[in-house]
């Protein structure tokens, strides 16, 4: 199976943590998962004031590996033959409490966007704070062309972000998001020349990290708490919703059709 690794480079009051897996466009495994909450961790006894999110090479992540060879899909294979939500909802877990660290930081966390964020990408850069796109870069919400629906947290934060009827239309077409619409939806908050998506990433962090570094962690608290409970709550449905999808083997369908590159076909639910 393809390597990889989580980085994490402190310079001064900033911190960058880089998704590194460029033979598998920095999508997660199992160990990635891990790494992502151990380098969260990590950031938590000194915090730096910003941290900037982004992929090696140019690429900032595809989400979640779906090759056959990642013991979690074959994790999922089996509960998926046998409608078990137990594992499903385990792995969903795992990834949750690496997500969490992350996003309990209590310093603003800006996505670099540096290429395509697909799937598990697109919703992990939904979730930061912030967001810098470099001008070719795409964002696509597709997991359902798999059978799928998001699981991270992105679905309920996209909604809150771009509104419902906006986050309706990139979730259940899963059509292509470029540079300049993000911008115009208010998903990317700077579009920058192609390739620079991290400079410009690293501007704002070093503008944030010459502010109050109290008031920052107080007005970004207050702003992410804006949705107070509702939108703990609404994860929670989230990721119980798609642990119930994921075990009615629906997937099954279109991972298989993905990594055939063909055309999914899907039959009409039974219930």
């Amino acid at each position: 199976m393809a390597e990889g690794r989580i980085r994490v480079e402190r310079s001064g009051q900033l911190a960058t943590i880089t998704i590194d897996r460029p033979g598998r466009r920095n999508a997660f495994n199992r160990a990635l998962w891990s790494e992502l909450g151990q380098a969260a961790a990590s950031l938590t006894e000194r915090p730096p004031r910003a941290v900037v999110l982004t992929g090696a090479g140019d690429v900032f992540t595809a989400g979640m590996d779906v090759a056959p060879d990642n013991p979690q899909v074959a994790e999922l294979v089996s509960a998926v033959q046998s409608n078990d939500e137990a594992p499903v909802r385990a792995m969903l877990d795992e990834i949750h409490r690496a997500l969490d660290a992350l996003f309990a930081l209590p310093v603003p966390i800006i996505a670099a966007v540096n290429g395509l964020a697909y799937g598990g990408g697109a919703e992990i850069a939904t979730r930061c704070d912030l967001r810098v796109l470099d001008a070719d870069a795409v964002v696509c919400f597709s997991e359902v062309r798999l059978g799928l629906m998001p699981d991270l947290g992105g679905g309920v934060a996209l909604a809150n972000l771009v509104g419902t009827g906006r986050a309706a239309d990139l979730i259940l077409t899963a059509r292509k998001l470029r540079a300049e619409e993000a911008l115009s939806l208010g998903w990317a908050n700077r579009v920058a020349p192609a390739g620079s998506a991290l400079a410009v990433a690293n501007e704002i962090a070093a503008d944030i990290a010459s502010n109050g570094p109290r008031a920052v962690r107080a007005a970004l608290g207050v702003l992410r708490r804006s949705s107070g409970r509702v939108f703990e709550d609404a994860i929670a449905d989230e990721v119980t919703t798609a642990t119930r999808l994921i075990a009615s083997g629906e997937c099954s369908y279109g991972i298989a059709a993905f990594l055939s590159k063909s055309q999914p076909v899907y039959p009409d639910p039974k219930d």
